[in-house]
């Protein structure tokens, strides 16, 4: 464990994440944003950009079985559940593969789940074995680490923003648990993608939701930083766990961009 990157409101650690957040501040975080490996590289394939693939991502993707597999889980969450604000909150993305092993980690740790987003992916890759329904959602949730604290929820926010790109949200009505969000645009693959990478709209909708001005957001698989770009950009500061150097490389050419951005903003 080390820290790879520190700049402005920006720090990135290379390492297991449970082993950096046991050394990490307790009641410290205002938000957690987690893309766990969802534990599906088991050799299949599917489509992406109109090519047969490999689904394989790596070995930190490959499942060990249900009861290695919830280890996993309950110790990572239990690890961000250390350093989270007792009003913080938790958001988590997954697909059927890991979501309900992360839900039933977060209840034994104590968490309350607050909602579970469903982000339908409108330009979805097709189902190369046609023999499945199409898989174009993935299930987000996201859960507050004490019941008895107040969270940050901005509801105006949701309700009356402009959220023109999602043919769900009604104008200046309630935002609802179905978000109609696209997968990533080509801008976003600049200095090269992570193969579970979000796209940016994702997260600005998450960070705005639950987060104010000057919080200090983490993501404890950070993977190309996706959380922390947008963080910066929305006035909060992150943190950012991740194993793979690659990836974490790949962070810092994307951060390295946005503060150059910044900077010449306030010159």
């Amino acid at each position: 464990m080390h820290k790879i990157y520190e700049k402005e409101n920006v720090t990135l650690f290379q390492g297991n994440c449970v082993e950096v957040l046991n050394k990490g501040t307790p009641e410290s975080i205002d938000m957690i944003f987690a893309d766990p490996p969802y534990m599906l590289s088991n050799g299949g394939i599917t489509c992406q950009s109109g090519k047969v693939v490999s689904v394989n991502k790596g070995k930190w993707d490959k499942s060990k079985g249900i009861n290695e597999d919830f280890e996993f889980h309950t110790g990572w969450i239990n690890a961000c559940r250390r350093v989270l604000k007792p009003n913080g909150t938790i958001w988590i993305s997954g697909t059927y593969h890991s979501i309900y092993a992360c839900g039933f980690a977060l209840q034994k740790a104590g968490f309350k789940i607050l909602n579970d987003i469903c982000w339908f992916k409108p330009n979805a890759s097709p189902n190369m074995s046609c023999r499945y329904f199409t898989a174009s959602h993935e299930t987000i949730l996201w859960a507050k680490k004490d019941n008895k604290e107040k969270h940050t929820f901005n509801y105006e926010l949701m309700k009356n923003c402009d959220w023109k790109d999602d043919f769900i949200k009604k104008p200046q009505k309630q935002m609802r648990s179905v978000w109609a969000i696209g997968t990533l645009k080509q801008n976003e693959k600049e200095f090269g993608k992570h193969p579970t990478q979000k796209p940016l709209e994702l997260l600005r909708r998450i960070i705005l939701a639950s987060t104010n001005i000057g919080d200090l957001i983490l993501d404890p698989f950070t993977g190309s930083s996706t959380t922390g770009i947008m963080a910066i950009e929305l006035g909060r500061k992150f943190i950012g766990i991740d194993l793979e150097k690659e990836y974490l490389d790949l962070s810092i050419k994307r951060f390295e961009q946005v503060l150059s951005k910044k900077e010449k903003e306030w010159q």
